[in-house]
């Protein structure tokens, strides 16, 4: 089973193609004031002129395009709080599939929206995450539907890797990358100047 196997640069390079049939390679501009504050060329990747305005779409592209015919017409199901829900969302309507997506009671009103606005039955289940992610698994099991583990899943992670392919395209000579680990829907590029 796929799902439990380590990403590898070869899934990255496998998803770089499968990607760019459905996304554009997003823009990488060098950044003045913060060059100048830090003494060196810094860059910024806008992941956040995707679709969704976050790069993991990318993910959610990798992952239904390598879906069976059968899983894309039982369709998937996950848990999130925000992004990784647009990303699955988004990714089902394009593949013309179906995405249930399970958020925990109170969550953000716009992110859930916005993903029924994609097509996605968004379900209000739990007081947190791991409540909501408890039920989407067992729906899943009851239902014959693919859990799409939100952080675990090798071909989320794979589909996220070709923005870096990207980088390395536009930039061969950087020194150095920096992915910022909050809610921010880019990531840092540095080269020395």
């Amino acid at each position: 089973d796929s799902r439990h196997m380590p990403v590898r640069f070869q899934d990255v390079l496998r998803a770089w193609p499968v990607v760019h049939r459905h996304l554009p390679s997003t823009p990488l501009y060098r950044y003045s004031l913060l060059s100048s504050r830090w003494g060196f060329d810094a860059f910024v990747k806008h992941e956040n002129h995707l679709p969704i305005g976050a790069f993991k779409v990318r993910g959610g592209v990798n992952l239904f395009a390598t879906l069976s015919d059968a899983e894309r017409a039982r369709g998937v199901i996950t848990a999130t709080r925000g992004n990784h829900g647009l990303s699955i969302a988004w990714a089902a309507r394009t593949f013309g599939s179906r995405a249930v997506i399970y958020v925990p009671k109170g969550n953000n009103p716009e992110k859930n929206a916005i993903m029924q606005a994609l097509g996605a039955e968004v379900v209000e289940h739990g007081r947190d995450f791991d409540d909501a992610r408890a039920e989407a698994e067992a729906r899943a099991r009851n239902e014959l539907m693919r859990f799409v583990d939100p952080a675990n899943e090798p071909l989320l992670i794979a589909g996220i890797g070709p923005y870096a392919m990207e980088i390395a395209e536009e930039l061969p000579d950087a020194d150095a990358i920096f992915v910022p680990v909050v809610a921010f829907s880019g990531a840092y590029w540095f080269q020395r100047g």
